[in-house]
C-alpha cells in the first residue's frame, strides 16, 4: 500500500499565517475608525459596543442594513488597486441607514478570497476604515476567509453591515411627504457601485481596456470607474440637524435609478415630478450610453446620472437645504416637486411606481438632461 503525501491545511490552499500577517497589517487603519462606545480591540470573536448612551433616548429603535460591492471588484482586480473598494462598501451600507433618518454607530465587514495576500487585504481595509472614519462609524470586526478553489487567487469579493439608532418619533417615513414640498438632489461622485454589470458589458463589446486614456473623462478608463462612491452619512445627518430645515424624506439612489428609488419613499396618491433640465450627467454616464448605444430608459433604470441622494422637504426650506449642503460640501439643486397623484402626468414621459416591491408613491422625470 502506497502511502500518501501528508495533506494539510496549508497544502489545501489556506494560509493561516498570511491571514494572520492581513491582521497586522489592517490594525492600524481599524484604529482610527473608532467610537469612544467601542469595546475591547481587534480580534475578539464578537465586536462590542457599548449602548449605555442609548438610555438617554426617549424611545430608541435600531436601523441595520447590509450589502456588498457587487461586480465592481473585477475592476479593482483587473487595475490591480485595492485602497478605494472600501468606500464603496461602506456607502452601500451606511447610507441605507440614514434614509430613515438613522446615525449609524457600527460596522462589521467581510471579505472572501481565493489566496489571503496580506497587503491586498490590508488595503481592502484600510478603505473600510477611512470611509467608516470618514462617516463617524465605528469598525469593530471583520472576517477575511480564504476559499482556494471556489475564487481565484486574485479574486476576492466583500460584503459589509452596519447598525444605527434614531428616536422613535424622529424615524423618516413616507407620511411625512406632502403635495407642494420640493425635491433635492445631492450629487454623486460618479457611478457610485450600482449598474457596474452593464458598465462593464459596454467596455468589453467595445474592446475597451481599462488603461485606455479617455479625452472626455481626462483620466484612464478604469481609474473613473474605480472612483469611490460619495459617502453621505455625516454630512446628511448634519442637515437632518440644522434648524430650520425639516426632511421628510430621503432616498439613496442605488440600483433601480432615480425614479424606482425615490418612489419606494413616497406616500400613496402623490408624485414627484423630477426635471432632467435641472443637471447634466457627468460625462461617464455619456459615454456608456453612447459606446454602448445604450437606450436612456435602460440606462435612467440602472445608473444613478449624477445623483447619489435625494431629499424631500418643504418647498419654503428648499434654497435653505441647497446652501446647507454646498457648506458641507456637496453639491446640491433643486430636482423637482411632489404633486397631487391624480393630476395629469406629462403623456410624454413614463411613471414609474411600485418600484422594489413597496406600493407607494410615483416618479416622472420629463425634459431633457442640460448638454
Amino acid at each position: 500500500m502506497t502511502v500518501p503525501e501528508p495533506i494539510t491545511y496549508a497544502s489545501a490552499g489556506v494560509d493561516v499565517e498570511a491571514g494572520d500577517r492581513a491582521v497586522e497589517l489592517m490594525k492600524a487603519s481599524v484604529r482610527r475608525a473608532q467610537r469612544p462606545e467601542v469595546l475591547g480591540g481587534l480580534g475578539g470573536f464578537a465586536g462590542m459596543f457599548d449602548a449605555a448612551a442609548l438610555r438617554g433616548m426617549r424611545h430608541p429603535v435600531l436601523a441595520t442594513s447590509t450589502d456588498g460591492v457587487g461586480t465592481k471588484v473585477a475592476i479593482a482586480q483587473a487595475m490591480d488597486r485595492h485602497d478605494t473598494i472600501g468606500f464603496d462598501l461602506v456607502g452601500m451600507v451606511v447610507d441605507d441607514i440614514v434614509v430613515c433618518g438613522a446615525e449609524p454607530l457600527f460596522m462589521t465587514d467581510y471579505i472572501a478570497c481565493g489566496k489571503v495576500v496580506p497587503e491586498r487585504i490590508a488595503a481592502i481595509v484600510s478603505g473600510i476604515a477611512a470611509a467608516c472614519a470618514q462617516a463617524g462609524v465605528a469598525l469593530i470586526g471583520g472576517e477575511t476567509a480564504e476559499h482556494p478553489g471556489l475564487l481565484g487567487e486574485s479574486e476576492y469579493d466583500c460584503a459589509g453591515a452596519a447598525t444605527g439608532v434614531v428616536e422613535h418619533d424622529e424615524v423618516l417615513t413616507p407620511a411625512r411627504v406632502q403635495v407642494g414640498d420640493a425635491v433635492v438632489a445631492l450629487a454623486s461622485s460618479g457611478l457610485h457601485s450600482n449598474g457596474y454589470s452593464l458598465v462593464r458589458a459596454v467596455f468589453s463589446a467595445a474592446g475597451w481596456d481599462y488603461e485606455r486614456p479617455v479625452a472626455e473623462l481626462g483620466c484612464l478608463l478604469g481609474e473613473e470607474l474605480l472612483t469611490p462612491t460619495r459617502v453621505y452619512a455625516k454630512d446628511l445627518l448634519a442637515l437632518i440637524r440644522t434648524d430650520g430645515i425639516d426632511i421628510h424624506a430621503l432616498s439613496h439612489v442605488t440600483g433601480g435609478g432615480l425614479a424606482a428609488n425615490l418612489a419606494r419613499v413616497l406616500p400613496q396618491g402623490v408624485r414627484a415630478r423630477l426635471d432632467r433640465g435641472t443637471w447634466a450627467p457627468p460625462a461617464i454616464f455619456d459615454l456608456v450610453r453612447d459606446v454602448g448605444n445604450v437606450p436612456v430608459p435602460d440606462l435612467e433604470r440602472t445608473l444613478n446620472m449624477g445623483v447619489g441622494f435625494v431629499a424631500v422637504l418643504p418647498a419654503e426650506q428648499a434654497d435653505a437645504a441647497v446652501r446647507r449642503a454646498a457648506a458641507l460640501d456637496l453639491p446640491a439643486w433643486i430636482l423637482g416637486e411632489v404633486v397631487d397623484g391624480a393630476t395629469d402626468p406629462d403623456p410624454d414621459a413614463p411613471v414609474v411606481a411600485g418600484a422594489k416591491g413597496v406600493d407607494g408613491g410615483a416618479v416622472q422625470l420629463v425634459g431633457a438632461h442640460r448638454s
